[in-house]
């Protein structure tokens, strides 16, 4: 199902949605709906969608966007489609039938629509379930492959990220949020080794010789790399054979939720060779992970949150932005700059109150995170 909204209505039909949505809350009109977004320190959804699109994809009056939406995530939807419609944008949103098994392959419906002319930005609202990323990832590479149209990729958002959490921020909030990953890169520039500890035991060693760190705060208009949204990451692609150590992951998991126990990954020369945990069930699926293909176990990326309103909910897309936290993932990194791991899957383990020590090329070490504090 795909819903076209031209321009000439935008104002008719943002107030329509915005009405809508208020008065099933049983608020009584917009004004009064706005006076209790700001009482709960909260923004409205859509302007919260206005905010990521202007100030991250630098989206512009007169261009066209596709919001790709999973059929449980239409309420997000409408708030990017009002986001959208408010900056000028020509939208169009196409709604996605889910269903209990996990998809694999790409619809038809779908197909046809990349066939057609390319929007200047692609939006994708999804479920983040771990069974369907090899599906999110193909994808991307559909949305990506020509390096022309942006993409905001947002596998399990929720309406309270735009109103309460990673997404609910203002320009300004977005703008400092760019200017502290700025400063992290320069520090990080001509890094060649990342030391990683933290209080469950967490001991790991990681390359980056050769390999740049990068920020998803702000497109980068020269490699047109895909973001998450919510934003909120300095992120590297370690060298593929680098990792050794044991990694501890006790907060969270991409595809999964929060660990009640801990998740330890011994690693030797980047790939995964051990699993332990007390949760069979987690475990389980872990090590399915980890077998998706011959890549899927080999380390895929190394990441800083910077996120000061990301929250410690279910959902990874916003937990991995915790302010203070790193994580590290296996699996695909092609797209990253100097990524060499062709995965057909990606997962992410998030780590708290890490220590992470940096040595340069000149052989200098810089303290960027202590117990989860950053010194830089």
């Amino acid at each position: 199902m795909c819903q076209t909204i031209t321009r000439k209505s935008a104002g008719d039909r943002l107030l329509l949605i915005l009405f809508k949505d208020f008065q099933k809350k049983g608020i009584l009109g917009i004004e009064n709906s706005c006076m209790h977004a700001l009482r709960r320190n909260c923004l409205i959804a859509w302007e919260a969608a206005k905010n990521a699109l202007e100030n991250v994809f630098e989206a512009v009056s007169g261009e066209r966007v596709l919001i790709v939406c999973d059929d449980e995530k239409v309420e997000v939807g409408k708030a990017f489609a009002n986001g959208s419609l408010a900056l000028g944008l020509w939208t169009r949103m196409m709604i996605l039938q889910t269903t209990r098994k996990p998809r694999a392959e790409v619809p038809k419906s779908l197909l046809e629509v990349f066939t057609q002319q390319k929007p200047d930005l692609y939006v994708n609202l999804m479920r983040g379930i771990r069974e369907e990323t090899p599906f999110r990832i193909e994808i991307i590479k559909m949305e990506t492959r020509d390096r022309k149209s942006r993409l905001g990729h947002c596998p399990g958002v929720t309406i309270d990220m735009l109103t309460e959490g990673a997404l609910a921020l203002t320009p300004k909030e977005h703008m400092n949020m760019q200017s502290h990953a700025e400063k992290l890169i320069q520090a990080l520039n001509r890094a060649v080794e990342v030391e990683i500890r933290n209080p469950a035991g967490t001991n790991l060693t990681l390359s980056t010789e050769k390999r740049d760190f990068f920020t998803d705060t702000k497109l980068d208009w020269k490699s047109m790399k895909w973001i998450n949204l919510p934003t909120g990451e300095v992120i590297v692609a370690p060298v593929e054979d680098s990792l050794n150590g044991r990694l501890v992951c006790d907060m969270a998991i991409g595809g999964i939720g929060k660990v009640k126990t801990p998740v330890e990954v011994v690693a030797k020369n980047g790939r995964a060779e051990k699993l332990f945990s007390e949760d069979k069930n987690i475990l389980r699926r872990v090590k399915e992970t980890f077998e998706t293909d011959d890549w899927s176990d080999i380390v895929g990326e190394f990441a800083f949150g910077i996120n000061p309103k990301a929250r410690f909910v279910n959902e990874f897309l916003e937990a991995e932005k915790i302010l203070g936290t790193i994580h590290v993932a296996f699996g695909a990194n092609t797209d990253m700059p100097g990524g060499k791991n062709p995965s057909k899957n990606h997962m992410d383990l998030l780590i708290s109150k890490p220590t992470v020590k940096v040595k340069k090329e000149d052989e200098t070490v810089i303290t960027v995170l202590e117990e989860g504090h950053f010194k830089i």
